[in-house]
């Protein structure tokens, strides 16, 4: 892997960041944006997994950035769980739910994957060169 100046070049950020818009597009679109209590958890925990990994990676550490990508991942989890509490409301149809809980799953093994990599490379971290 090579060496990453920003955490925006990453593609698990990438990701992240299109699974929060399209999370936004539900949001806007649908009759979730009525249902402000659920509504604000979903935007925060899915804004959450973007916002984990970028802080992680400005920590400068691999320790430390395996510990945000980790929360990044328990973000990911629990929008999983909120939007199959969109789907049970109705606020989502069957396609829309699979589609983005599939991106989900996507984004949470993209994370697992980084995280073991991150765990046995030699490298400690931008702040130990």
């Amino acid at each position: 892997m090579a060496h990453y100046s920003s955490f925006e070049s990453l593609e698990v950020y990438k990701e992240a960041t299109s699974f929060c818009d399209d999370i936004w597009n539900t949001i806007t679109h649908t009759t979730l944006s009525k249902d402000y209590k659920l509504r604000e958890q979903i935007n925060g925990s899915s804004g959450s997994v973007m916002d984990n990994i970028a802080e992680g990676f400005g920590r400068g550490g691999n320790k430390e950035f395996i510990m945000f990508l980790s929360f990044s991942k328990g973000s990911c989890c629990e929008t999983k769980a909120q939007l199959l509490r969109c789907y049970n409301r109705n606020h989502i149809d069957k396609i829309t739910y699979q589609k983005l809980n599939n991106k989900a799953d996507d984004l949470i093994n993209q994370l697992s994957k980084f995280m073991n990599y991150l765990k046995h490379s030699n490298r400690k971290g931008a702040k130990f060169d």
